[in-house]
C-alpha cells in the first residue's frame, strides 16, 4: 500500500517534481471533486456564497504555499498536503465524523472513525487509478503530512506498522506543520466572514476578542464603514489573515533548524504565546456564538441522524450499495466499508438518500 510499483512514480520523460506530481494527482481524484458539496460550517444547501470544503481546502493551500514560500520551504509539497488534508472528512462536517466514530465503536471496531487516517486511507487505498495496487501513488512525504500534519499525530488505534513506518512520536516535515497553521487561520477567517453573511454572529460579539479588535483598528483606518457589509467583511478578512500569517512568521523563522525534525516538542511553527492565548479566546467566543447558533446545530443534528440512518439501512441490506462499489471494496469488512462509502457522499446525496430509504420529504 505505502511502496507501489515505482515503474508508475520515477518517469524520467515527467517535466513535475514529484510533490508536483502529488498535487495533481489529488487535484485530478475523484475524492477532491466530492469536497464541492461536503460542509464547512453550512450545509451546502444553505447557500451558494458560503464556503465548502473544497473552497476550504483552496484557501488553505494558497495559504500554505505563500507561509512555505516565505520559510524556504517546498511550496509543492506543502499545497498537495493542504488540498488533501480533508479528503476523509464525512458529509455534514464534524458530526458526520462522530457519528460514524460512535457507530463503528458500538460495533467492536476499535479504531472508529477519524478524519485524518480517512483521508490517508482515501489516498492510499480507497481511490482506484492503477491496475497493479490502490491509491494514488503519492510520495512518503506528502502520505506523512496527511497522516501527521494534525498534533498530536500518534493515534492509539493506528497498526505498530504505520506508527513504525511514520515514526508517530516526532514531528513531520515542516511544510506538514505550516499546513496544520494553514487550515486554522483559513477558517478561523472565512468562518467569520461567512458568519457575518449569514447574521447569525454580530460584529459586537466578535468584539469580546482582544484579536479582532486589533484588526478592526486597520480596518477602521481605511476609513470603511460597518454599514459597508460586502466591503467590510472582506477587509476584516484580509487584516486578519495578514496579521495572522506576518506574526507566524515572525515567530517560525527563528524556530527553523536541523534539529527540529528529530524532536517531540516544541512545535517549530507557531504563533508567539500571547497571539496563541488570543486565538484560543477566539475560537472560543465562535464556538459559542457561531458553532453552538440553534440553527447550525438544528442542521448537524440532521445530518447527525442521516449518517446513522444510512448506515443501519446499508447494514441491514448491503444490496442496496451499488454493485461497483461492493465488487471493488469485496475484501472490507462490511462496517468499514459501509463507513467508507458514507464518507465519500456528498451533504446534498446522502440526505437525498436518507430521504428516499425512510420515506421522507
Amino acid at each position: 500500500m505505502i511502496k507501489p510499483d515505482e515503474r508508475f512514480y520515477n518517469l524520467e520523460s515527467d517535466f513535475r517534481s514529484p510533490y508536483a506530481r502529488d498535487r495533481d494527482r489529488i487535484i485530478h481524484s475523484e475524492s477532491f471533486r466530492h469536497l464541492e458539496y461536503k460542509t464547512q460550517v453550512f450545509l451546502n444547501q444553505e447557500g451558494d456564497f458560503f464556503r465548502t470544503r473544497l473552497t476550504h481546502s483552496i484557501e488553505v493551500s494558497q495559504v500554505a504555499r505563500s507561509i512555505s514560500a516565505q520559510l524556504g520551504l517546498n511550496e509543492n509539497l506543502a499545497e498537495a498536503i493542504a488540498l488533501s488534508h480533508d479528503l476523509g472528512h464525512t458529509p455534514f462536517g464534524h458530526v458526520g465524523g462522530d457519528a460514524l466514530d460512535a457507530i463503528l465503536k458500538e460495533h467492536g471496531y476499535e479504531s472508529g472513525f477519524e478524519h485524518n487516517f480517512q483521508s490517508f486511507r482515501v489516498v492510499s487505498s480507497l481511490e482506484k487509478r492503477y491496475k497493479e495496487f490502490d491509491g494514488l501513488n503519492l510520495t512518503f512525504a506528502t502520505l506523512e503530512g496527511i497522516l501527521k500534519h494534525s498534533y498530536p499525530y500518534k493515534k492509539p488505534f493506528l497498526s505498530a506498522k504505520l506508527d513504525d513506518l511514520f515514526r508517530l512520536d516526532y514531528h513531520p516535515s515542516l511544510e506538514a506543520m505550516v499546513v496544520d497553521r494553514a487550515d486554522e487561520i483559513a477558517y478561523i477567517s472565512h468562518d467569520i466572514d461567512d458568519g457575518l453573511q449569514s447574521g447569525l454572529i454580530t460584529i459586537d460579539d466578535l468584539r469580546k476578542s482582544e484579536l479582532i479588535e486589533e484588526v478592526l483598528e486597520k480596518v477602521k483606518k481605511e476609513g470603511i464603514d460597518e454599514n459597508d457589509s460586502a466591503l467590510f467583511r472582506y477587509r476584516l478578512s484580509s487584516h486578519l489573515i495578514n496579521s495572522l500569517v506576518y506574526s507566524l512568521l515572525d515567530y517560525s523563522k527563528q524556530n527553523i533548524n536541523d534539529e527540529i525534525l528529530g524532536a517531540t516538542e516544541p512545535l517549530p511553527i507557531g504563533f508567539n504565546p500571547q497571539l496563541e492565548t488570543k486565538i484560543k479566546k477566539l475560537k472560543k467566543i465562535l464556538f459559542q456564538e457561531l458553532y453552538q447558533h440553534e440553527q447550525i446545530i438544528r442542521k448537524m443534528f440532521a445530518g447527525k441522524e442521516a449518517v446513522r440512518g444510512l448506515f443501519n439501512a446499508f447494514l441491514e441490506e448491503p444490496q442496496l450499495l451499488s454493485k461497483e462499489w461492493r465488487k471493488s471494496f469485496k475484501d472490507e469488512k462490511t462496517h468499514r466499508m459501509i463507513a467508507d462509502y458514507i464518507t465519500s457522499l456528498s451533504d446534498r446525496y446522502a440526505m437525498k438518500l436518507f430521504n428516499e430509504l425512510y420515506g421522507r420529504s
